[in-house]
């Protein structure tokens, strides 16, 4: 069954130029930024852009794929040939802000969440996280699942296989890189890759790794719940324990939680959200509880609590 989150969002395969996301990227993206918090577009594809961000052409379009991926810049709803800064990515890279250098856990962690629990132009991310079930997997396993989910939500779109191997190959890439052979660039650690979710078991061959996830803060996980609950079923007042561990999109399986992971995190929700969300247990019925109330200034604060 779709999600309302999956029926709204177009597919995307391409835009990063096979580059995995690096450390500095989203603040490179962020620092464009001119008065009001706009991004001219012409940064990106003018002549002085190489010199601007000190890469070669095909990364600066890289650069402003994560940036729109991660929600740091978005389109502008008023000017057509501007991006706006995202409040969140104002919070994080601003000089002085929560982590201008994308130094902290947590900012890999959001990137991640964007990517693959949101997916606005990470289909492959998505997938990848919320659809692929199988204990270890090769690259050439996963390729013609993905074109086959490729072409059921796009039916009418010429998606060629090529493309869709890129794609994948650098979704893997961001998570467990390439250290033998290829090019200096792929010696650059991604930014993912510290997050410990996916692993090369043997050459060619991964599997994800399940369990606790010390580094990501209990503030990060409510703030991708919150998202989650807001996108996938906003009109519910209450989740059940399964829809948070196991839904698709859901913070439990984006993150690869066990089980007793995804309950610890539960029950801190209301210490951590002052009440807004409470886990409850009741004649073994386990559900979230969320009130009413301004979610985005809570989501807002969740961030912040998670860079504590």
């Amino acid at each position: 069954m779709k999600t309302s989150q999956q029926s709204a969002t177009p597919i995307h395969f391409s835009g990063h130029e096979t580059f995995p996301l690096r450390q500095m990227w989203l603040k490179k993206a962020f620092d464009q930024a001119i008065e009001g918090g706009k991004v001219p577009k012409s940064t990106f594809t003018d002549e002085k852009a190489i010199a601007s961000f000190g890469v070669g052409k095909n990364m600066v379009a890289s650069i402003r794929h994560w940036a729109m991926a991660c929600d740091v810049i978005r389109d502008s709803v008023d000017d057509p040939d501007s991006f706006v800064i995202s409040t969140i990515g104002r919070e994080i890279l601003s000089d002085g802000g929560l982590d201008p250098y994308a130094e902290n856990p947590a900012t890999a962690w959001l990137a991640h969440w964007c990517l693959a629990g949101e997916g606005k132009r990470s289909t492959t991310w998505r997938w990848l996280f919320n659809h692929v079930t199988t204990p270890t997997f090769t690259r050439q396993e996963l390729e013609p699942m993905l074109e086959v989910y490729a072409r059921k939500l796009a039916p009418q779109r010429r998606l060629s296989a090529s493309t869709l191997s890129r794609d994948l190959e650098t979704c893997l890439r961001s998570y467990a890189p390439r250290f033998a052979g290829g090019t200096p660039e792929d010696f650059a650690e991604p930014l993912l890759g510290e997050l410990g979710l996916l692993q090369e078991v043997h050459k060619g061959q991964y599997a994800f790794r399940r369990g606790p996830k010390v580094t990501l803060h209990d503030g990060l996980f409510a703030y991708a719940l919150l998202d989650y609950w807001e996108r996938s079923a906003p009109g519910l007042s209450s989740l059940a324990f399964e829809t948070v561990a196991y839904g698709e999109g859901a913070p439990g399986r984006v993150f690869k939680l066990d089980e007793d992971s995804v309950a610890e995190r539960l029950m801190a929700l209301s210490d951590l959200t002052n009440d807004h969300l409470a886990w409850t247990d009741t004649a073994g019925l386990r559900q979230v509880h969320k009130k009413t109330g301004d979610s985005e200034t809570l989501r807002l604060n969740l961030i912040r609590i998670a860079y504590e």
